[in-house]
């Protein structure tokens, strides 16, 4: 079996909503890094130089390779980064091998039989 890694970078009150999108679409677990902060193409805007950014969350998605995409499309669209500038990115990565995963694997052999 081969996973892809997904990162999101997501503002942090939809975090949550993400995380749920992400399990329903057959995401099995998810690890969540707070208080991240970025940068798109236009720089936030000051006030008496404090910074008025919004806080991000990253959120790793370990996800089995005929899975990812479909849970990657429920992120973006959860997420609303298609729709709104600056609310957050997704991408994912092939993962060349794995420890930690055999209860997964038992998990998603059925699923993933079931989608080819």
């Amino acid at each position: 079996m081969h996973f892809k890694l997904i990162i999101s970078f997501v503002e942090d009150s939809k975090t949550d909503a993400v995380m749920d999108a992400a399990r329903e679409a057959g995401a099995t677990g998810a690890t969540v890094i707070n208080n991240a902060r970025g940068e798109g193409l236009a720089q936030k805007k000051t006030f008496f130089g404090l910074s008025l950014e919004t806080q991000r969350d990253v959120v790793l998605f370990l996800v089995e390779e005929h899975l990812s995409r479909h849970i990657l499309e429920k992120i973006g669209e959860i997420g609303e980064f298609e729709e709104r500038p600056g609310t957050g990115i997704a991408i994912q990565i092939d993962v060349e091998d794995a420890v930690g995963v055999a209860h997964q694997i038992e998990q998603l052999v059925d699923v993933v039989e079931g989608e080819l």
